[in-house]
């Protein structure tokens, strides 16, 4: 499969464009979600397909990814099945077609359900735009969210987090009934409905209601959201006063959900998602860029409310420059500049930026470096204000401790990538080669390692051939998935081969190899399966140091699972003396050694995972697999189900 398909073989939508939109390729997903088979998506702009309301932000989308190398991102609303309308963050970015070399725009969802707070943002921003309010229901826990809006509204429902037995209490009993129509659940959307609500403060209001259904994110929850306006006349003291609270009580929770999303990003990508989508709302701006220092340029991404071609100047420049953002980054200073006066008397070049060129005099910027105490900023984030605009003491603060957070988290990111990097070279050095032409015999093994922690772990196999002709068998699995599972389980693996050199068998190397690690006080405890196997007649002894029993798969495509003799787990009891047991492979049959990855997980008990591994091995011999094939098998299938755990496999067949 090429590079070109694999970007399309994922659950959520995924199309792939040419630069000017057309689409050449797209999923069932991307076809469900635009309401067309995807025959008749093929070769068409991929604008025209979307509702009349999100078109113009679809054609945005792959022109600003078109027209630049760097990600664009914007949240887009399609009809979903049962009427409720689907709510995805969509990314866009330029990729090559490895058989063309054309290049092509990389139009896929992204999966938000970590952070739902961000598909949000254009409802609340829509609604609050609109003098309208927002809220969401979620029938599960019968509870009513505040989302924010108009800030009159939003005083009227004093607790953002409210059961929905205490608003129908606040409710006109005559209007009760239709309150609960409203959340019964609606239809996709609902009409104007009008209701008599009770305040503590100013007696009752008359509000219009419209409720609606939509999805968040494709495959995730549904919720209901209603659309508050109150149309009853308030004096304007208390309307103010009122608004300041609601804004106040919103700023926190905007500031509260963006600090929670910094700490819980795990890649670049996501740290750029939630800085582009949050920024701009939680600081009242008009737009936001993120600026990273890469190989001493900068790397530059921007919001929806600023056009990359505004500030592609930046995107490339060297931190030497001696414009206001590089600046800032080599100093890590912040930068306010109240005006464009301002401006242009600290940096006189910067009327040659287009965004700069092109704003009245009544604008500001804020520049933040992202940075730590004690450590040269990575970059720096930008807000536009289109207005003179001088942050409180109270928002430079706040704005410091976001970028410092931020900062943070892109060195952990950038830390935690470099030694993914570094265990997986290490991982490969110490992955055997398996012997090969063994008369009479095929050896396979594969290695996965978990999804959790590094792209390493204690899982091992081994193959070697005894001075006797026999063919020695070993897996094995090590305490714990990281860097130090891996040390332990190279030890391990080297204390059995030396031991296996001078003992011919299995049981007597793993009480030896058990004695030498509890001599050593090991820190990590294994399990071990280790096999002799003679390839003439097809005898095999074998002993178990607390590992998952061995599968036998014959070409009948039955099996069988035979369980070790042996004893605990190697490391942990001292003086223990493993016992081993003797039995006859039959031509055409397979010894399958698995770690427990492969037959334990979550909703899958041992015997469950052992039949499953045992039916594709006994099924792939009938079909005429060879190990290779045979191990492949059963390696994809744990993977695709419940592969939380370092998985390994080792297949011997005899022919």
């Amino acid at each position: 499969m090429d590079a070109s398909a694999e970007l399309l073989r994922r659950a959520d939508p995924a199309a792939l464009l040419t630069l000017d939109g057309v689409i050449s390729g797209l999923n069932a997903a991307m076809a469900t979600a635009l309401g067309r088979p995807a025959d008749q998506c093929l070769g068409r702009g991929f604008g025209d397909l979307w509702p009349a309301s999100q078109r113009m932000s679809a054609e945005s989308l792959v022109v600003h990814a078109a027209r630049t190398k760097t990600v664009a991102m914007r949240v887009l609303t399609f009809p979903g099945r049962g009427g409720a309308a689907v709510a995805c963050l969509i990314e866009a970015r330029q990729v090559k077609d490895p058989a063309s070399g054309e290049q092509l725009v990389w139009v896929h969802a992204l999966d938000a359900r970590n952070d739902l707070a961000s598909l949000l943002i254009p409802f609340r921003m829509a609604t609050k735009a609109a003098d309208l309010g927002l809220w969401m229901y979620s029938p599960q826990g019968r509870q009513l969210e505040w989302l924010g809006g108009a800030p009159a509204l939003a005083a009227t429902f004093p607790d953002p987090n409210t059961y929905l037995s205490t608003v129908i209490s606040a409710v006109h009993s005559d209007d009760q009934a239709a309150l609960r129509q409203l959340l019964s659940p609606p239809p996709a959307q609902t009409p104007w409905v009008r209701l008599r609500y009770l305040t503590p403060h100013d007696g009752w209001h008359q509000l219009t209601v419209q409720t609606r259904r939509i999805q968040l994110g494709y495959g995730g929850p549904e919720r209901i959201f209603g659309v508050v306006r109150d149309d009853t006349k308030r004096e304007k003291r208390r309307k103010k006063a009122q608004a300041a609270l609601a804004a106040e009580r919103q700023r926190a929770k905007d500031t509260a959900d963006f600090s929670s999303a910094l700490i819980s990003a795990a890649t670049e990508q996501e740290l750029r998602q939630v800085v582009l989508t949050r920024l701009a709302v939680t600081f009242g701006a008009s737009g936001a860029l993120l600026a990273l220092a890469d190989e001493g340029r900068l790397r530059v991404s921007t919001d929806a409310g600023i056009a990359m071609w505004e500030v592609d100047v930046l995107h490339g420049m060297p931190l030497d420059d001696p414009g206001p953002v590089p600046e800032a980054i080599r100093t890590g200073r912040p930068q306010f500049i109240p005006d464009r006066k301002d401006y242009l008397h600290r940096w006189p070049h910067a009327v040659e930026y287009p965004r700069i060129g092109r704003l009245g005099p009544d604008y500001a910027i804020s520049i933040i470096p992202l940075s730590e105490a004690g450590n040269q900023p990575l970059g720096a984030w930008v807000v536009f204000y289109h207005r003179e605009y001088r942050p409180s003491l109270e928002e430079r603060t706040l704005m410091g401790t976001l970028a410092d957070l931020a900062g943070q988290a892109l060195r952990r990111i950038r830390l935690q990538q470099a030694r993914v990097e570094l265990a997986t070279a290490l991982q490969q050095t110490m992955l055997p080669t398996l012997p090969e032409h063994l008369a009479g015999l095929e050896v396979a093994a594969r290695y996965r390692p978990s999804r959790d922690g590094l792209d390493i772990g204690g899982d091992w196999y081994d193959a070697f051939v005894m001075p006797d002709g026999a063919v020695a068998l070993e897996i094995g699995d090590v305490q714990g998935h990281d860097v130090d599972a891996a040390a332990a389980m190279g030890q391990v693996r080297s204390f059995m081969r030396g031991i296996a050199a001078h003992e011919p068998d299995p049981a007597a190397v793993l009480t030896r190899t058990n004695a030498l690690l509890v001599t050593m006080g090991a820190a990590r405890f294994a399990s071990c399966t280790m096999l002799h196997l003679d390839p003439r007649d097809g005898q095999v002894t074998g002993a178990s140091a607390g590992h998952v029993p061995v599968l036998c798969a014959h070409r009948d495509g039955s099996h069988d699972v035979r369980e070790l003799p042996g004893g605990p787990v190697l490391g942990v009891v001292p003086d223990t003396d493993y016992r081993e047991e003797t039995f006859t492979l039959d031509e055409d049959s397979a010894l399958v050694l698995v770690t427990d990855g492969v037959v334990e997980g979550p909703g899958l008990t041992l015997e469950a995972g052992l039949e499953r591994a045992g039916t594709l091995a006994g099924a792939a011999l009938h079909d005429g697999l060879n190990a290779e094939e045979t191990a492949d098998r059963i390696l994809d299938a744990a993977v695709a189900v419940d592969h939380l755990d370092d998985v390994a496999v080792l297949v011997i067949q005899r022919t």
